[in-house]
């Protein structure tokens, strides 16, 4: 028996509408030419317990430095086999590589498991930061093709670094997957900024977004001034997170009185670690000396200055201040969750301001290394997404005529 049209009209209407948000996402894209890769963080929610160790693995990140971005207690005993909770939100550190004229993470490989698609390892396993379409295409596979168990491939992540500045503030750039019922008032809330400067980082005319959709979030952030031989030259904190350096014995915080980058022996340092020591001195990094002089107080500290080599720099400063500085406060640190009802730590957004003890280097941006943001747009797949949908439309009416 002929369903009546109506019936037929409104099957149609409800497979249109459940394809079109899906095809209709867009996503902030960073054109590039620089082949410097920059720090940037992806806000990742795990799909599923994870040791961190595992989490690690899926990111080619260390362990201990998401432990850090995220400002949790990376001194706790045998952190890489704790296990993390289903759902928890985290930030991920990675670099970000300029890829095809594109700012991407190009360090990821996921080895396929049984049951995987392209779309599941694209939305699932790494919680669309990435599509089926640029992992097809970056792994030159053919439309259609399956995807076998133990099969090796590159996951390029969208990921942007806009200079590492926002409106002339040091900055690092968070990639985020909109989620359902998110708006951009919430999400500015969420991350401590507004909605115009997301609306202006992200290129968008309107408020308007929808679950999928991939924007970038700047945080406001500690800057080094390292030279550009060391190794973690660019190295970039955001506000109120630690960043682990010179192969885990150096331990650089921002905040949360500033954001000046403070930079202290790591918890654990050992004896393979380079000196510490600042020559000419006997002060250790970090360490600072206070003398009142009829001018000011004069402030002597030992500053990290990056690692080349296998050696840790350290700088020897003095400076003149109106008042004598009190003890270093270092952000917040948590212990490691147990439940996914947990937020990473956001420090509130201060003032770029001279650091009020000196005793770490001076903030400085990091030089434009990119041009300005593409304009958000659906990529080429969401045309052919589109285009499904239109002809199954059009096939729909074609047979209700017929029939």
């Amino acid at each position: 028996m002929r369903p009546p049209p109506s019936s037929l009209l409104h099957l149609i209407l409800l497979l249109f509408l459940a394809a079109v948000p899906n095809a209709l996402s867009k996503s902030t894209l960073e054109s590039c030419a620089s082949s410097t890769a920059c720090p940037a963080l992806l806000s990742y929610t795990l799909y599923a317990d994870l040791k961190l160790a595992e989490l690690a693995a899926l990111f080619a990140a260390d362990p201990l430095a998401i432990l850090a971005a995220n400002a949790i207690d990376f001194a706790a005993p045998d952190p890489a086999d704790r296990v993390l909770p289903a759902g928890l939100p985290l930030h991920v550190p990675v670099p970000c590589a300029c890829s095809d004229g594109i700012r991407k993470a190009t360090s990821v490989r996921y080895v396929a498991r049984a049951g995987d698609t392209l779309d599941s390892v694209a939305g699932s396993v790494y919680g669309g930061l990435t599509t089926a379409d640029w992992i097809r295409d970056s792994n030159g596979m053919p439309e259609g093709a399956a995807l076998d168990a133990g099969t090796t491939l590159f996951v390029p992540l969208h990921c942007a670094c806009f200079g590492g500045a926002d409106a002339g503030v040091p900055a690092v750039y968070l990639t985020y997957v909109v989620a359902e019922g998110d708006t951009v008032p919430a999400i500015a809330r969420r991350f401590r900024t507004t909605g115009n400067d997301l609306m202006s980082v992200n290129d968008m005319a309107t408020a308007d977004v929808a679950t999928g959709d991939i924007i970038v979030v700047p945080l406001p952030a500690c800057a080094s001034s390292f030279p550009a031989y060391t190794s973690d030259a660019g190295l970039s904190v955001a506000n109120g997170t630690y960043a682990i350096t010179a192969n885990r014995c150096v331990q650089c915080s921002c905040g949360p009185g500033n954001l000046d980058l403070f930079c202290v022996p790591a918890p654990l340092a050992d004896s393979t670690c380079s000196s510490m020591q600042c020559s000419n001195s006997s002060m250790m990094l970090g360490n600072f000396t206070l003398q009142m002089t009829s001018a000011g107080c004069s402030v002597t500290s030992c500053s990290y200055g990056g690692y080349v080599n296998g050696t840790i720099l350290t700088t020897l400063t003095t400076s003149l201040k109106p008042q004598c500085p009190g003890p270093h406060q270092f952000p917040p640190l948590m212990p490691p969750p147990t439940t996914s009802f947990f937020e990473t730590y956001l420090g509130p957004s201060p003032t770029p301001m001279p650091s009020e003890g000196g005793i770490g280097p001076q903030m400085a941006g990091m030089a434009p290394t990119s041009s300005p943001p593409a304009s958000s747009g659906r990529p080429a797949s969401a045309d052919r997404r589109v285009g499904d949908v239109l002809a199954l439309v059009a096939l729909c009416l074609v047979a209700n005529l017929l029939w």
